[in-house]
């Protein structure tokens, strides 16, 4: 806590990431709304897990247009959208949010990054020297490898911790054995 209150927690999220790898990775197709993360339930997960409050960002790749419905949704969640445009062979997304991992760095605020994609783990590393709190969330079995190296990084599984989805998606994962429960495969 500051002398101004609690911190805030910024929630970014990498749209176009989580998107890929739910929809290529996990179902083997895109995605149907009720088959899509709800993002609500992911700031009230943060808020809850850090006990402070948390503003949400998600980026998207908007070069081809904007989804408005679903931006609509998003705007009425509180989330800060940003649509973006670039070249084709900018990863603009991915270049947004380094900016603003960059931008929060002289800043009090903790983070908390929802994506997979190594191109974030100098800027998690720099924010990790920092007094805050930090975090990577997504599925964890596609994250980055370089995300265990980052002393310090909290990590949350979005299915499993957060409990984004509204039914289990097919992932398959490595159980602790003092978390197995035969029932659940004897179906």
């Amino acid at each position: 806590m500051n002398e101004n209150g609690p911190r805030t927690t910024w929630v970014l999220i990498d749209g176009e990431n989580i998107d890929a790898t739910l929809g290529g990775s996990i179902l083997g197709r895109r995605p149907q709304p009720d088959e899509r993360p709800r993002w609500d339930r992911l700031l009230d997960f943060v808020q809850q897990q850090w006990a402070q409050p948390a503003r949400g960002v998600f980026y998207l790749n908007a070069s081809a247009g904007i989804p408005m419905p679903f931006v609509q949704a998003l705007k009425a969640m509180d989330y800060v959208v940003v649509p973006l445009s670039g070249a084709p062979d900018e990863k603009v997304v991915d270049i947004a949010i380094q900016r603003t991992l960059r931008a929060l760095l002289p800043r009090p605020e903790n983070v908390l990054l929802v994506s997979h994609d190594r191109d974030f783990l100098q800027d998690l590393g720099a924010l990790l020297a920092a007094d805050r709190r930090v975090g990577i969330a997504g599925f964890s079995e596609f994250r980055n490898a370089g995300f265990a190296a980052l002393a310090g990084l909290e990590k949350f599984d979005l299915e499993y911790d957060a409990h984004v989805f509204d039914a289990p998606l097919p992932r398959i994962r490595v159980i602790p054995i003092d978390e197995f429960d035969p029932n659940d495969f004897l179906r």
